[in-house]
């Protein structure tokens, strides 16, 4: 069964940090163009950081550019957003996704394009 699965989500203070992991099962993320996005509540799903197959290319959305850093692992399959100095805009459910197409860390994350998603793990921002 191909399935990513979200974890490392949680309530933490501003200016605090969280790490998320994203693993694949039933595929090789190697393959796959691999990216975060999130959805605070009343918004649309933006597309947060993305990075290429390889890794060698990543995406950051302005809003977080500087502050998040995203990383991956072929060999473990999994794929991780560091997050520091985090802010209550910040808030939302995080998703992982993988695109197995020609996309670009940059076109995937503008275009929230992924054959496959996560199910989100809820960031909380709050003193």
């Amino acid at each position: 069964q191909l399935q990513l699965v979200e974890s490392g989500g949680g309530l933490v203070q501003p200016g605090g940090s969280l790490r998320l992991s994203c693993v694949a099962s039933g595929f090789t993320l190697d393959d796959y163009v691999m990216g975060w996005f999130r959805q605070a509540p009343g918004k649309e799903r933006e597309g947060v950081s993305c990075i290429s197959k390889r890794g060698f290319n990543e995406y950051y959305a302005d809003s977080v550019e500087g502050r998040f850093a995203v990383s991956r692992d072929n060999a473990k399959n999994t794929v991780y957003l560091q997050m520091n100095s985090l802010q209550p805009e910040d808030t939302g459910v995080y998703f992982c996704a993988a695109d197995g197409g020609f996309s670009t860390a940059h076109s995937m994350c503008r275009m929230k394009s992924g054959d496959y998603w996560g199910q989100g793990t809820q960031v909380t921002v709050s003193s």
